[in-house]
C-alpha cells in the first residue's frame, strides 16, 4: 500500500514537472502538426487499462485524420498514413509527451505494462490478463526492447500475425515486471528509456 502511494506521488509530481518543462516543446510540435496536415493536434488512442477499463491515451497526432478507420490498428514504419512530421515524432517519441496528462490524472504511471487497444487486449489469455491488474505505463522493459517495433513490422508479410507474435513476447516481459516490480526497478527502467531516446 505504501509503495503504491509513493509511486503515485512520484508519478503526479514528475508528470506535473514534465508538463511544465516540455510545454514550449509541445507548443512548437502542435504548430508543426497543424501546419503539416489538416486535422486535430491530438489523437485520443483507445487503450485498455487496469481492471479492463478503456481510456483515451493522449498522443500528438502523427497520422492522417481518421487513420484508424481506413487501415489496420497496428502501424508499420512504412505506413503511408503517417504524416511527414509524424515520422519524426514517432522516432523521437515526442508524440508521447501529451500522455503525461494521463499520468497526472492517475490513468497511467510512468512505468508499467504498455496498454493495448481493445481489439488486441481481447486476445489475452487468462495468464496474460494479469497485466490488467496494475496501471499501464508510458514505458516498460518491453517498450525498450521493441522501441523499433514499427521497423520490424515493416518487413512482415502478415502484419496482424507478426504483431501477435511480438505481443506474446512483450506480455511475457510485462508479467515478469509485475512479479518483481519495485520502485527501484521503476527508476532503472526510466533511466534506460531516457538513454535509448537520447541515442
Amino acid at each position: 500500500m505504501y509503495i503504491a502511494l509513493f509511486k503515485r506521488l512520484f508519478d503526479f509530481s514528475f508528470a506535473l514537472i514534465g508538463l511544465v518543462l516540455t510545454f514550449p516543446i509541445m507548443l512548437v510540435v502542435a504548430v508543426i502538426i497543424k501546419i503539416g496536415s489538416p486535422g486535430p493536434i491530438f489523437y485520443p488512442a483507445p487503450r485498455v487499462a487496469k481492471g479492463g477499463k478503456v481510456f483515451k491515451m493522449i498522443k500528438f497526432r502523427s497520422m492522417v485524420t481518421d487513420a484508424d478507420k481506413v487501415g489496420p490498428l497496428v502501424t508499420a514504419g512504412n505506413d503511408p498514413r503517417i504524416t511527414p512530421s509524424g515520422r519524426f515524432l514517432r522516432k523521437s517519441k515526442l508524440d508521447e509527451l501529451p500522455s503525461l496528462w494521463n499520468v497526472l490524472i492517475g490513468e497511467m504511471s510512468f512505468v508499467g505494462p504498455r496498454p493495448e487497444n481493445p481489439k488486441d487486449a481481447g486476445k489475452y489469455n487468462q495468464e496474460q490478463q494479469r497485466v490488467l491488474t496494475v496501471k499501464p505505463g508510458i514505458t516498460s522493459l518491453a517498450t525498450i526492447k521493441y522501441r523499433h517495433e514499427e521497423e520490424i513490422l515493416a518487413k512482415a508479410t502478415d502484419l496482424d500475425a507478426a504483431y501477435f507474435q511480438i505481443m506474446q513476447d512483450k506480455l511475457a516481459i510485462e508479467l515478469e515486471y509485475i512479479n518483481n516490480q519495485s520502485f527501484g526497478s521503476d527508476v532503472k527502467i526510466i533511466f534506460q528509456t531516457l538513454r535509448e531516446i537520447l541515442r
